[in-house]
Order: C-alpha cells, then sequence, then structure tokens
C-alpha cells in the first residue's frame, strides 16, 4: 500500500495525502450488517461533555464487525469494504452455512481468500486459533484478553502483536506499544496484521477535512486566560516557567501516574514506559 500525493493546485492540496484505496472492493455496505449510529458529540447522558473536541462529521452507519467466530468453520472473504468507524479494513466473509459475518482485514486478505477458525485450524495467515497451538514468534492480531470474550488487542490499522513464548499456561505477547504482557493461553488471536498498514502516515492537511470526521478544534492552554486553564494569562511572553505543565482540570501530565486497574499488574511483564526511562 502507497500513501496518495496531490498536485498541489491550492496551499492545502500541498500538504494532503490520503489512503491507498485499492484493497477496497466495493463501496455499499452489507445493509444485514449495518445499524444507525447517533452522533453523541462526546457527551454522556447528562449532556455533559466527556470527551473533549467531538461533534459534527458526516453521517455513518456502524457496521456490526464480529469478533468472536464459531469454531471450526471455513470461510471465504467476498469482499473488502471501507469502515468509517475505524482506521482497518474490514472484510465481508461468508461460511459454510451460508452466514455472513464483518470481521478485521489483514494485509493478505483478498476477494476469494478462504481462512479457517477454531483450534483445528492450520498456522496460515488469517486464521484463527488459540495461542497454544500458534507457533513462537508469529505476529497475531485480533487478540482476545480472556478466553471466549472476543477480540480486544491489536485491532488498529497495522498493529500486531508477536508472540514471545509460552509457558504455565500463559502466552507472553510484545505488543504494538512495546509492552510485554501474558494472556491466557487459550485465548484465541489471528495470523497476521491488521489492514491499511499506511494510516499512520496520513497528513490532514485541512482544517475541514479533520470537522468532517468529526473532531473539532483544540485550543492551547497558553494562549486562554488565566481562570480558564493552568497555562494561561500572562502578557504573551514566557509562559508557566519552573511550573510542571498540566491539564485544564490541574493534573500533572508528563510522567503522572494514572493507571487505575492495578489488578492486571501481574499481567505485565515489561511497561511500554521503560524502554523511555533513563
Amino acid at each position: 500500500m502507497a500513501i496518495k500525493v496531490y498536485r498541489p493546485t491550492t496551499p492545502a492540496q500541498r500538504q494532503k495525502t490520503t489512503e491507498d484505496y485499492d484493497q477496497i472492493t466495493t463501496k455499499k455496505p452489507l445493509k444485514s450488517l449495518t445499524r444507525a449510529k447517533k452522533q453523541q458529540a462526546g457527551k454522556n447522558n447528562q449532556g455533559r461533555i466527556t470527551v473533549r473536541h467531538r461533534g459534527g462529521g458526516v453521517k455513518r452507519h456502524y457496521r456490526v464487525v464480529t469478533y468472536k467466530l464459531p469454531e471450526d468453520l471455513t470461510l471465504t472473504v467476498e469482499e473488502i469494504e471501507y469502515d468509517p468507524n475505524r482506521s482497518a479494513r474490514i472484510a465481508r466473509v461468508k461460511d459454510e452455512n451460508g452466514t455472513y459475518y464483518y470481521v478485521l482485514a489483514d494485509t493478505k486478505m483478498t476477494k476469494g481468500t478462504v481462512f479457517k477458525s477454531g483450534k483445528n485450524a492450520e498456522v496460515e495467515n488469517s486464521n484463527r486459533l488459540p495461542l497454544e497451538n500458534i507457533p513462537v514468534g508469529t505476529f497475531v492480531y485480533a487478540i482476545e484478553l480472556a478466553p471466549g470474550k472476543g477480540a480486544q488487542m491489536a485491532r488498529a490499522a497495522g498493529s500486531s502483536a508477536q508472540l514471545m513464548a509460552k509457558e504455565n499456561g500463559y502466552a507472553t505477547l510484545k505488543m504494538p506499544s512495546g509492552e510485554v504482557r501474558k494472556v491466557l493461553i487459550g485465548c484465541e488471536a489471528s495470523i497476521g496484521t491488521v489492514s491499511n498498514v499506511q494510516h499512520q502516515n496520513v497528513k490532514i492537511g485541512a482544517a475541514g477535512r479533520r470537522r468532517r470526521k468529526g473532531i473539532r478544534p483544540t485550543v492551547r492552554g497558553v494562549v486562554m486566560n488565566a481562570a480558564d486553564h493552568p497555562h494561561g494569562g500572562g502578557d504573551g511572553g514566557r509562559h508557566g516557567t519552573g511550573k510542571a505543565p498540566r491539564t485544564p482540570w490541574g493534573q500533572l501530565t508528563l510522567g503522572y501516574r494514572t493507571r487505575r486497574n492495578k489488578k492486571t499488574n501481574k499481567m505485565i511483564v515489561r511497561s511500554r514506559h521503560e524502554g523511555k526511562r533513563k
């Protein structure tokens, strides 16, 4: 896959790049696997903004992606589709019983690709099987955190985790973030790398394009008033000299630990931050 560059007919066109859509084989989704999606604009059920910088954007339909496939299925890829709700491509697949599913597409999937799910599946690209049946060193994606719960990790475009070891009923995985963690060996994963690898290299190029994606502007704290942000106020010179950077609510940002779920610490062999520490 490659990034598409535009002729600089306008200032924005000079910077803008887009994804290559060559892998996509159809523009129309399967109606039975789509749902209406209401724009929440980052607000909760009380109308308060809980996620900032959300709102507007084009209307979308949600694609019902299956993260937990039934056992011992043979599936055929019928179409590769664009999904406006995620960075990866999705594949419309059909099993031997004529049932359709949407699954995450990997880099090797094309129209007509046949793959299998279940513990009896071979160790081949796109096949989905338990980690205990996958050789050490294999790259996997769409990994379960608990057996039978469905894929929760390594689902974004271009991501994959490497299976590092298997011992004492656990598989050790090196995650895309650099974190090394353990999961139960009975958890399922798909072999390969999630599609649309070049997603992270796309340059938006124009403010309007970001608004159409439903992302509202972000204002820097240093240009606000002192009442609105810890970085605000002053005469336009140096801001917050000798002060650690903070969020709009006064919480420390750099190096301040916000992890709440300490129960899973025993599953993390190496933190994603350890490589950054000096």
